[in-house]
């Protein structure tokens, strides 16, 4: 063999080596850089995490992760060799807020962030380094040969959610923190609770404890769409405000913000059954055990309606302290309104023009105030004043009024050039566009690679509107999903998947690359006894 062809081998051995290293490192999200280099740092259960006061509550995390893997707590020091937690200012204009440096040396591990928050995001990063087992089988003697490297990340968008819909099918504090542990991991921020509808009231008010005791419990539940056949018994739950703080606390810890979701003015039966003065039918009903767009909705003509929406969002305002409260907004059937003497003489008197109009002349109203309480406010986009729906009457959707340029806007369906138009109006927007979003939907309607491929900004968008998308959504609906086991595969491996959706830039997105790190996530899931969608 000739010198320039062994040259040559040597080359290509080479370059299939630095390959094979690269692929032993699995992070979902993908790091926005990753360089590896020669040698190792050996994690045993001797490691130190060195800290100070600003990211204490991140080395506690830490160490308490690494005492499930090695049985025993290690410990937390102000200063020497280990496993080094630090905040840098100078890091904020480069990696912002939420970003952090990962570097493994032979000596020991650096994990850097301009935030606590970016400090606990190289953590995750860290975590995802060690065997898919390490945290599962505790054990003194192991230890992990991790690669010299250094990592250098970021997120492309600042609002990364999952939204569980417990107001269907109740599941409880256990899965809830389950489910913020896996969003943790992944490096996603918001959890989006949907906590009342039609079919079930999740959050306990003093002010109106009917809401729980009536609100929470339905005698029945409908099997399939369209079907007579029913599950056969009652379902009911809801979470007390003692409960509710333990969880944004827990929450918190992984810097993980909750967005309640309290609906209104429509989706609002089980109200309605515990209050019946609350109906604009004026019809006393029970909780439905049907689901679908029902009829009747909160009678917003009614000052005393107005002062109960008002006391249950203060109440709302104590508990949360993620400062931003979704108000739901979706699928008002207007029928209702305009046969409604009432809701017929205040648009009269307010001057609206049809019920739409009526509707963001209310949203204004619960708008400003929530803003007077430090807090903002969030709808899905209906609350716009589009006509979105092809059940909807045109006569009905004649807008006059604006909606207040501080709300969010949570775009779920319609032409995607109504997207475009609220950015351009000044509207900030959360993409969860259903077709690409939906994790109800199943694995045929939206297969793991259209989750994949999902661009919460728009093909098209004028570049100056691009900051005016804060990011994406995906939503659990439990309609159809009464069991945990349906939801786990419903939402993993997809949740990974919208979780670099909203991390990785969209020039480091590759999806085979995603799939082999997914792979070594699943065996994760798998020991975690999670439920995910097998391929």
């Amino acid at each position: 063999m000739s010198i320039i062809k062994s040259l040559l081998l040597l080359v290509c051995l080479s370059s299939v080596d630095m390959v094979r290293a690269g692929t032993d490192i699995h992070i979902i999200p993908r790091p926005e850089s990753m360089t590896q280099t020669e040698g190792n740092f050996t994690l045993n259960a001797v490691v130190a995490v060195v800290c100070d006061e600003s990211t204490k509550q991140e080395a506690n995390y830490l160490a308490e992760k690494l005492e499930q893997s090695f049985g025993e707590k290690p410990s937390i020091l102000s200063a020497g060799k280990g496993i080094r937690l630090y905040l840098n200012a100078d890091l904020k204009n480069d990696l912002g807020e939420e970003g952090y440096n990962l570097r493994v040396n032979s000596d020991g591990i650096d994990i850097e962030g301009a935030s606590s928050a970016g400090v606990f995001y190289g953590i995750q990063s860290l975590r995802q380094l060690l065997p898919p087992d390490f945290e599962m089988r505790p054990d003194k003697n192991k230890t992990v040969n991790i690669p010299v490297l250094a990592i250098h990340d970021k997120p492309r968008f600042s609002w990364r959610a999952f939204m569980l819909d417990e107001a269907r099918h109740f599941k409880g504090m256990d899965v809830v923190k389950k489910m913020l542990e896996q969003m943790a991991l992944l490096k996603m921020n918001v959890f989006h609770w949907h906590l009342t509808d039609d079919q079930g009231w999740r959050i306990e008010i003093k002010k109106y404890p009917q809401l729980t005791l009536v609100g929470g419990t339905r005698k029945d539940t409908q099997l399939a769409r369209r079907s007579e056949k029913r599950e056969g018994v009652p379902h009911s739950g809801y979470y007390t405000q003692e409960q509710i703080r333990e969880i944004i606390a827990f929450a918190a810890q992984r810097h993980i913000r909750i967005v309640p979701e309290i609906e209104m003015p429509g989706h609002a039966m089980a109200a309605i059954a515990a209050y019946p003065w609350l109906s604009t039918l004026g019809i006393a009903t029970e909780v439905p055990v049907t689901f679908g767009k029902l009829d009747d909705s909160f009678n917003i003509a009614d000052p005393k309606v107005n002062r109960f929406l008002k006391d249950v969002l203060t109440e709302v305002f104590v508990l949360f302290p993620g400062k931003i409260v979704h108000i739901g907004g979706d699928e008002v059937k207007f029928d209702a309104w305009n046969n409604s003497a009432e809701m017929q003489d205040m648009m009269k008197k307010k001057g609206l023009t049809s019920p739409a109009d009526l509707q963001i002349y209310f949203t204004n109203q619960m708008s400003q105030f929530i803003e007077k309480s430090g807090f903002r406010m969030m709808g899905w986009n209906e609350i716009l004043g589009d006509n979105i729906h092809e059940w909807q009457d045109a006569a009905n959707m004649d807008v006059k009024q604006s909606l207040s340029k501080s709300a969010i806007i949570h775009f779920w369906k319609g032409n995607i050039d109504l997207l475009n138009k609220a950015v351009s109006n000044g509207y900030e927007v959360v993409n969860s566009y259903h077709a690409q979003t939906y994790l109800d939907y199943d694995y045929t309607a939206i297969p793991l690679a259209k989750a994949y491929a999902f661009d919460p900004v728009p093909q098209g968008l004028d570049m100056r509107y691009e900051k005016k998308v804060l990011g994406l959504g995906c939503q659990m609906w439990s309609e159809w999903i009464p069991t945990v086991p349906q939801m786990e595969r419903q939402v993993f491996p997809r949740l990974a998947a919208y979780a670099e959706v909203g991390w990785t830039s969209v020039t480091r997105k590759n999806f085979d690359v995603f799939s082999l790190s997914l792979a070594e996530l699943e065996k994760r899931w798998t020991l975690m006894g999670i439920a995910y969608k097998k391929d």
